[in-house]
Parts: C-alpha cells; sequence; structure tokens
C-alpha cells in the first residue's frame, strides 16, 4: 500500500518540475551566460525624451556626445557602444560634475539640470563616484548602481 503514495509524491513532483522548468522564449538565464541586451538608446533618442535635438560633437563607433540645450538648462548626452566603454570614459570625466547614468549613457550637466532630466530619462544620479549611485532613482529606495 506504501507504493500508491510513493507513486502520487513522484507524479506530483514530476509535474512541478516540468511547470517550473522555463521554456525556450522565457526570459531565463542559465548561471555563468550572459543575458541578451536590449539595443542601447541614442543620443537622438536620448534628447528626444526631454524635448532637445542635440548638436552632436562627438561621432565615433564607441561613443557619441550630443549637445543639447532646453528649458530646463544646457548638458551633454553621451552614449557608449559598451558599458565597459562608459565606465572607461567616466573614469576621466569631472568628478565635479554630477551625472545622470543609464545602460550605456550618461548625462553631464549641473545638479539642478540633471535632477530635472532623471525622470523623463530614467537615470540614477550620480554625485562623483559613477560606480555608486548617491541617490536613489525617483520611486526607488536604493539606486540601479549602473
Amino acid at each position: 500500500m506504501t507504493t500508491f503514495p510513493r507513486l502520487a509524491a513522484f507524479g506530483l513532483l514530476a509535474g512541478l518540475l516540468v511547470a517550473c522548468t522555463p521554456g525556450g522564449d522565457g526570459d531565463y538565464v542559465a548561471a555563468g551566460q550572459k543575458q541578451e541586451q536590449l539595443p542601447a538608446l541614442t543620443v537622438e533618442q536620448l534628447a528626444d525624451k526631454v524635448g532637445c535635438a542635440p548638436r552632436i560633437q562627438v561621432d565615433a563607433s564607441d561613443i557619441r556626445t550630443g549637445y543639447c540645450k532646453t528649458d530646463d538648462g544646457e548638458f551633454f548626452v553621451s552614449t557608449f557602444a559598451t558599458e565597459d566603454g562608459k565606465d572607461a570614459w567616466m573614469d576621466q570625466a569631472p568628478e565635479y560634475k554630477p551625472h545622470l547614468v543609464g545602460p550605456r549613457w550618461t548625462v553631464l550637466a549641473d545638479l539642478e539640470v540633471l535632477e530635472a532630466l532623471q525622470i523623463p530619462l530614467d537615470g540614477d544620479l550620480h554625485l562623483s563616484d559613477h560606480r555608486v549611485s548617491q541617490s536613489p532613482a525617483p520611486g526607488n529606495d536604493a539606486g540601479t548602481g549602473y
């Protein structure tokens, strides 16, 4: 008689295992593998979010930078081919200037301008060290640490 409860438990376990196994088109990423990145936003797409038509200052394969001037103020939007490229650039950026940071992009401006741009651009405000957010993004308890 103990065979039936064991078979039932095994059947239930097998059903749960199948139900919890992700399909081939899910968001699951195995340990040690990198998740496919979404296409990065362009300088033009970021500028458009805040109503600016940027003047492109740098147009290279690894970095693009545009100058913008809106009612909120003046700022520079830079996009990068890789996250490592963004980090290397920011290592050389002036530490006295705060940055608004997102995936493979940065905005450099005065703090008041960045605060006005933070919500529309959904960026993380970095006051000095770009690898650590000193202020949480609006609506979050902690920064994302881009």
